[in-house]
């Protein structure tokens, strides 16, 4: 269920999120502070609203993505002490990935444990209700939330970001949603677009229906111009001028196709990397691995932050 440790690498022109959970990093249990207000990028670096670098030490909470519409393990414990024992394991951030189905009218959450008191204040909420308390519960303890727009619909994953049943006016209709409804709440510090666009999603091929970075475009500037404060998250694609990766994973189209948006400083590169827990990959069986991988990163999103 918890899965992803964040943490951020900075590019020349905006940050770049690295996932490290594949690595088996561990969190410190000296919980990192989450900086003060709202964040913004500044050359390589994301700052707090101080002015003070922040590392993003982040972790998944699934759920509000599946047909459970609601963050998953509440089955069995209260969503209070699940964020507590977050904030007590160092972690500064939940990562809150969901579809555009918890948008819906009447999106009601299952599979929530009532007994013995347990999430008594979440009783006959639908499930943006449900986010609403997490996001306050969640600030309460001193967390920073990234709204993570992970699927369509509880259903699966989809290889662009609109499919028939969500269209792309809705998908970011539905971004500036949840940007106004969060607005003047600087726990929620940014939303990512979409989660692991892959082929045939293109990186700046000029192709309106399938070129990601121009639709990130779009969405990034609907978002800011109903909340200019937030972080814009944008992941890669899987493929660039024949080069294949992970879903996701793939920036190397940033270096001639930069994502530009109308407010300075939003900018976030997300890459997905992960390990042979996931797949397989061509540099896992290479003689040189792991020797090689550095160089396979930087390839693929590294030089960014170089």
């Amino acid at each position: 269920m918890f899965r992803s440790l964040r943490r951020v690498l900075c590019a020349v022109t905006a940050a770049l999120l690295l996932p490290l959970g594949a690595a088996g990093l561990q969190p410190a249990h000296a919980a990192e502070s989450a900086g003060a207000g709202y964040w913004h990028t500044s050359g390589r670096q994301i700052l707090d609203a101080s002015g003070q670098p922040v590392r993003i030490a982040g972790i998944n909470w699934f759920g509000f993505e599946t047909g459970n519409h609601v963050v998953h393990g509440l089955w069995s414990r209260d969503y209070k002490s699940m964020i507590d024992q977050m904030r007590s394991l160092g972690y500064n951030t939940i990562r809150l990935p969901y579809s555009d189905e918890t948008l819906k009218s009447g999106t009601v959450p299952n599979s929530i444990d009532f007994s013995g008191g347990k999430n008594a204040d979440l009783q006959g909420l639908d499930s943006l209700q449900v986010m609403d308390r997490i996001v306050a519960y969640a600030g309460q303890d001193g967390l920073k939330v990234i709204l993570d727009r992970h699927r369509p619909d509880g259903g699966g994953q989809s290889a662009l970001w609109y499919t028939s049943a969500v269209p792309e006016p809705t998908w970011i209709a539905n971004r500036k949603v949840l940007a106004a409804r969060y607005k003047g709440q600087d726990t929620v510090v940014g939303i990512g677009l979409r989660n692991e666009p892959h082929d045939p999603a293109c990186w700046g091929c000029g192709d309106t229906t399938v070129d990601w970075r121009l639709a990130a475009e779009r969405a990034g500037n609907a978002v800011l111009s109903v909340n200019p404060d937030l972080l814009v998250f944008v992941e890669g694609v899987q493929t660039y001028n024949g080069v294949s990766g992970w879903w996701g994973g793939n920036l190397m189209g940033v270096a001639q196709y930069p994502v530009r948006l109308n407010v300075a400083n939003r900018v976030v590169y997300s890459a997905h990397d992960y390990a042979t827990s996931v797949a397989q990959q061509p540099w896992f069986s290479d003689p040189s691995f792991p020797a090689n991988m550095p160089g396979i990163w930087d390839k693929y999103w590294g030089y960014i932050f170089k």
